[in-house]
């Protein structure tokens, strides 16, 4: 942190240290948002964002400090669960992310993946 104390000693290095922060974090937490439906690590992401703007914001290390707490907190909720729990959990979160990969695709590229499977099982 010495660098940053040695940016924060003048008026301009702290001025350009929290604008620089801030569009930083400001477009990790953005990319993060928009990667939250795909799958992959979007919100992961989007805590990166927080942890950048953490550095310069007091709001940003609540958020953070909040958003630990929760993460925490669910997966010791998790982890305290029968085996049975977690898996229909676990299935529950398979067919989700199922749904917004048929919906991107179908979306995006007008294919039904869904249908393009029936019709190679029917021809196999």
């Amino acid at each position: 942190m010495r660098v940053l104390d040695r940016i924060r000693s003048n008026s301009t290095g702290r001025l350009a240290l929290k604008i620089g922060v801030g569009i930083l974090g400001g477009l990790v937490v953005a990319v993060g948002i928009v990667l939250i439906p795909f799958p992959g690590p979007g919100w992961a992401i989007v805590i990166l964002g927080l942890a950048i703007l953490a550095i310069e914001f007091h709001w940003a290390r609540g958020l953070l400090a909040f958003t630990k707490r929760h993460v925490q907190s669910w997966t010791h909720w998790i982890g305290r669960q029968s085996l049975p729990i977690r898996a229909l959990i676990g299935l529950a979160g398979m067919l989700f992310i199922s749904a917004v990969v048929w919906a991107s695709v179908r979306l995006s590229f007008g294919i039904d993946l869904f249908q393009v499977s029936l019709d190679w099982l029917k021809s196999q």
